[in-house]
């Protein structure tokens, strides 16, 4: 994908303050820790495509929105993952400036996920 060096500008800047996490930690956290949300940010028509099983759908779009209804306690650990690992660094940089403390950017996305052989529904 061809990313504007603005988008690209401010990726970067979210990336200093999130946590990313491999393909490999992030199917590790979900197996030994039963209640890390599984959060896929990307857009309907992707998730209609294939989605992670574990995962729920928040779209990037409305995240700010509706975080907080679906999981209002701000230590609850969440994963988030998109199409490459850009918007969900984004996404994992607004839920930490709403006050959530625990949450990580898959490195790779769904994309990294799909190729590392992660069971994806359709």
């Amino acid at each position: 994908m061809d990313h504007s060096p603005g988008f690209l500008k401010l990726v970067a800047e979210a990336k200093k303050h999130v946590n990313e996490i491999s393909v490999a930690e992030a199917r590790a956290k979900l197996a030994t820790h039963p209640k890390v949300v599984l959060i896929d940010v990307r857009e309907d028509h992707e998730w209609a495509a294939g989605h992670a099983v574990e995962a729920v759908h928040l779209g990037k779009g409305i995240l700010e929105r509706d975080l907080e209804k679906l999981y209002p306690d701000a230590g609850t650990e969440i994963i988030m993952y998109c199409g490459g690992g850009f918007r969900s660094a984004l996404s994992c940089d607004a839920a930490q400036r709403m006050g959530y403390r625990n949450v990580h950017s898959v490195i790779g996305g769904y994309k990294g996920m799909a190729a590392a052989g992660w069971t994806i529904k359709p």
